[in-house]
């Protein structure tokens, strides 16, 4: 069965979701986990508490937030299965319409990427 990856990005700042949101993504998910597609997944905090690891011409950078620069962050994310990428995508759709619903003046993007079943070949394989 095929998995995925949800993911909302959203530029930060824009405030906590109103509880009219929370309420509904709890009676979503829950219907999404007994259907069993969803199988992980949640919010994340802000970029002020972000770490991130750059890697430049075999360097690696330690760089702490918060990031004057960032304009948009993932907020949150999900381990889906489904049966089909069609059935996927019908279900990140549902989730986005949740947010146009409940939080119509939040600007996101949600992202749906499929997970592969096998490694990736490396380019000098």
């Amino acid at each position: 069965m095929p998995r995925f990856m949800g993911f909302v990005r959203m530029e930060e700042g824009q405030g906590m979701p109103p509880q009219a949101l929370f309420d509904a993504m709890d009676v979503y998910i829950g219907e999404q986990a007994q259907q069993g597609h969803f199988l992980d997944g949640g919010g994340l905090f802000g970029l002020e508490d972000a770490v991130n690891f750059v890697v430049r011409t075999g360097e690696v950078t330690r760089v702490d937030g918060p990031y004057a620069e960032a304009r948009e962050a993932v907020g949150g994310w999900a381990l889906l299965q489904y049966d089909s990428l069609e059935e996927a995508i019908a279900g990140q759709e549902e989730f986005a319409q949740l947010h146009a619903k409940h939080w119509p003046e939040c600007t996101m993007v949600a992202t749906l990427r499929q997970v592969p079943d096998e490694p990736p070949t490396p380019a000098d394989a």
